[in-house]
């Protein structure tokens, strides 16, 4: 069976299953749902705990031994499994099978490991635990889903935030969820019960948001200038390489390049969004982007890439940070920066109709 952390509480409530795997991008949510399944089995009589980490050169024999073997000291024992960012490899999905198939009848097995794609999760040993026991899923909560989740979470120690607070503590707390955490604990120590203030959250929390460089190309692609330069500043400040973040807009760039030239001659978008991979949620996200960027703009904004390469490498005197910030927001459509079109080269000297320069 397959959930997600918020509904593992009630799965809990119901009964305590032979064995779990948690997975997942979101630390915070993976040892929360870790936690709960530790406490649920001690509540179940489970009063010994072993823990086995799967590491570089385990052996998966360790398993085979520890569910065959009984505990002096109490009825029932909790397994943990702990694989970490590893894959178990064909010896551990043997030994994950085996155990599947025939679980310890005096153990709960927990597994935890980190992100799974969507391959592993096809795989026999994935399915075999599936079909044996419940695997919790522990995805990253997106900045849209961020709002609710602080909100739940103020609600579960009787606060509530006035909108512009709320606004102020995802904006400080955005990509950091460990942060948002302790954050929320603190400020629930602090105003005991009362109704949160943007002064209170200014007075109390920190900016911890961590951003990542496809935040930044998302808020340009969004239009939202503001989200933009905060961003920028954020990954400056962490020290992330200018080269990286041009990595990430000229490719975002170029795929609005093949969108645009696909649109301009009547043709379906669908051949292009399969070609560059672009998974069914980003779709319209891009086509919101494609709405104000024509093969013009599109080509300006390759060009101000290009140039953002040559300073980057010292080639021109200019802040990469600074290009950076000029092209990401001409990308976002800021009405103080327009694009000037590149003019197209002679057809006698370019026969290949590419949207790029």
């Amino acid at each position: 069976m397959r959930i997600r952390t918020e509904q593992l509480t009630g799965q809990l409530r119901k009964t305590l299953a032979p064995l779990y795997l948690v997975h997942g991008e979101e630390l915070l949510l993976a040892q929360e749902a870790a936690d709960a399944i530790r406490a649920a089995a001690r509540r179940h009589g489970c009063a010994e705990r072993e823990v086995l980490q799967a590491g570089s050169g385990f052996d998966w024999n360790t398993l085979r031994q520890q569910a065959a073997s009984r505990s002096l000291f109490a009825s029932r024992r909790l397994l943990e499994l702990r694989l970490g960012e590893a894959k178990p490899g064909e010896a551990g999905a043997r030994a994950l099978i085996e155990y599947a198939t025939r679980p310890a009848d005096d153990a709960v097995l927990l597994i935890t490991t980190g992100k799974l794609d969507w391959q592993v999760q096809k795989s026999r040993w994935f399915t075999a635990l599936d079909e044996a026991g419940v695997i919790v899923a522990a995805p990253a909560v997106e900045r849209a889903q961020l709002p609710g989740w602080i909100e739940q979470r103020l609600r579960e120690r009787g606060l509530r935030a006035a909108p512009e607070a709320l606004a102020l503590l995802v904006e400080r707390v955005e990509g950091n969820l460990l942060a948002a955490a302790q954050e929320l604990e603190k400020l629930a120590l602090l105003t005991e019960g009362q109704n949160l203030s943007v002064e209170q959250v200014l007075a109390a929390v920190g900016d911890s948001a961590r951003y990542s460089i496809y935040d930044f190309v998302e808020a340009a692609l969004r239009g939202v200038p503001e989200r933009l330069v905060r961003i920028l500043d954020g990954l400056r400040g962490e020290g992330v390489e200018p080269v990286l973040v041009n990595w990430a807009l000229q490719r975002e760039v170029r795929l609005l390049a093949s969108l645009a030239f696909a649109r301009e001659r009547r043709q379906s978008l669908e051949p292009v969004f399969a070609a560059h991979k672009v998974w069914d949620k980003r779709k319209p996200l891009l086509q919101q982007a494609l709405a104000r960027l024509g093969p013009g703009e599109c080509r300006a904004l390759l060009h101000a890439c290009a140039r953002i390469d040559r300073v980057v490498k010292g080639l021109e005197a200019d802040s990469p940070w600074a290009a950076l910030l000029t092209t990401g927001l001409r990308l976002a459509g800021h009405p103080g920066l327009g694009l000037t079109e590149v003019p197209r080269m002679p057809r006698a000297i370019s026969r290949n109709p590419s949207p790029y320069p």
